[in-house]
């Protein structure tokens, strides 16, 4: 099961850089491709909102 990125997202970028997959997109809330995501769970460890989640 995939990370999620819930509404509470507010695309400071902070987990982009960190996912070491290249799994999470840009926007006005950022998404994450389950394909790719691995579940290593490195961008909810730095998300400063706590947006991010297994889904």
């Amino acid at each position: 099961m995939a990370y999620v990125i819930s509404n509470d997202c507010i695309a400071c970028g902070t987990c982009i850089s960190e996912c070491p997959v290249e799994a999470i997109s840009e926007g006005d809330i950022y998404t994450i491709n389950a394909d790719l995501c691995t579940e290593c769970g490195t961008c909810a460890s730095v998300c400063p909102n706590e947006a991010i989640s297994l889904g």
